[in-house]
C-alpha cells in the first residue's frame, strides 16, 4: 500500500489514554495485529492472541513488539482505551486516502447501530451523522451504498453535489416510495432481469436481480436526487439433505446508475459483505469502547480485502 494509505502513519497519531504503568504495547501494533488476524480469520480477542503468539516472528519484522501479548485481557484493554470518535476520525483519514488512489469504488455507510454496543442506555455505535460522514469523506468518482436508514432525500441531494451516485435500500421508513416501486415491478413489463445461481455449504443460493429504468409510478420531480434506476433483489436459499425451510426475501434500491442487473447484483452484495463475512452483528465485546473500536476493525480489514486488486476472489475465499 502506498505512502497515502500507510495505516502505521494514519493510525499512529492515536491517543494513549492509559497509565504509564499499563502501556506495555504500543496501540498501534496491537491495532495491526487485530487487522491481520481478523483478515486471516480471527473473530475474538482470544484467537487474536493465539494468531499474534504463532506468527510472532512475522510480524516482528515490521512491528516493534518489546513485549510478548499475554492474554485477550490485553487486547481488550488496549481497544477500550482507544478513544472510539478518534479512532473513526482516522478510519476516515485512512478511506480518504485510499480512495484518492482509485475512483470507481463502493464506500459502503452502515446506518445500524452494533445491538451490543450501548451507552447510558441509549444505542449508540454511529461517532456521526451520515449526512456529516458523507461531508467528512472524498466521495468524488465513488458510489456510496447505505441501508434504509440513510435513504433520505437531502442525502441524495449531498451524495450527487459531491459528484458520486448512491444505491440506498429502501423499506418501510420510507412507505410511499415502497409501495411505488412494488408497483413500478408489478405492472412495468420493462424489467431487466438477472439470475445467478450458488451452491456453498449444503445449501443452493438463488438470487435474481431486477431493473427498471423508465418509471410509471415515480415522478421525476419526486425530490430522488438524480434516481435512474430501481432495483429488486430476490434471494432464495434451498438446503439439501435438511428438513429446514427454504428461506425467501426480496429487498429494494434506489440509484443515481444505469447499471445493468449483473453490476447492480455485484455492488449490492459488495455492501452486505462486513455482515456476512465478518459477523459484526453478533459481536459480543461490550466493555467501554471496544465494541465501537472492533467494527472499525472490520471495517478496515474488509477495505484492505476489498481494494485488493491482485486477487479475483470473493471476501470469504
Amino acid at each position: 500500500m502506498g505512502k497515502s494509505g500507510n495505516l502505521k502513519d494514519i493510525f499512529g497519531k492515536i491517543e494513549d489514554h492509559r497509565s504509564h504503568i499499563n502501556q506495555l504495547h504500543d496501540p498501534v501494533d496491537i491495532l495491526l495485529i487485530g487487522i491481520i488476524a481478523v483478515i486471516c480469520g480471527a473473530e475474538t480477542w482470544e484467537q487474536m492472541v493465539r494468531f499474534a503468539k504463532s506468527k510472532e516472528p512475522f510480524l516482528k519484522k515490521f512491528l516493534e513488539l518489546p513485549n510478548v501479548i499475554s492474554s485477550k485481557v490485553t487486547l481488550n484493554r488496549v481497544f477500550s482505551a482507544i478513544d472510539s470518535q478518534q479512532f473513526e476520525s482516522y478510519f476516515t483519514e485512512w478511506v480518504n486516502s485510499i480512495s484518492d488512489l482509485s475512483k470507481g469504488q463502493i464506500i459502503a455507510i452502515d446506518g445500524k447501530t452494533i445491538r451490543s454496543a450501548k451507552s447510558d442506555g441509549k444505542k449508540s455505535n454511529e461517532i456521526t451523522s451520515i449526512p456529516e460522514l458523507i461531508n467528512m469523506l472524498n466521495i468524488a468518482g465513488n458510489t456510496i451504498t447505505i441501508d434504509a436508514m440513510g435513504t433520505q432525500k437531502e442525502i441524495t441531494k449531498k451524495i450527487i453535489a459531491q459528484d458520486a451516485d448512491y444505491i440506498l435500500a429502501v423499506k418501510g421508513n420510507q412507505p410511499q416510495l415502497l409501495e411505488n416501486i412494488e408497483d413500478e415491478f408489478r405492472f412495468s413489463g420493462q424489467s431487466e432481469i438477472y439470475t445467478n445461481h450458488n451452491l456453498d455449504h449444503g445449501r443452493i443460493e438463488t438470487r435474481t436481480c431486477s431493473v427498471i429504468k423508465n418509471f410509471r409510478f415515480i415522478k421525476q420531480n419526486s425530490g430522488w436526487e438524480n434516481l435512474k434506476s430501481i432495483i429488486k433483489i430476490e434471494r432464495t436459499r434451498e438446503f439439501k439433505n435438511s428438513e429446514k425451510a427454504t428461506e425467501k426475501a426480496t429487498r429494494y434500491y434506489i440509484s443515481s446508475l444505469q447499471n445493468n442487473a449483473n453490476d447492480f447484483q455485484d455492488k449490492i452484495r459488495s455492501h452486505w459483505t462486513l455482515d456476512v463475512c465478518f459477523s459484526k452483528d453478533n459481536s459480543r465485546k461490550r466493555a467501554d469502547n471496544a465494541a465501537q473500536n472492533y467494527s472499525i476493525l472490520l471495517k478496515i480489514a474488509l477495505n484492505i480485502l476489498k481494494n485488493d486488486s491482485s486477487k479475483k476472489l470473493s471476501i470469504k475465499k
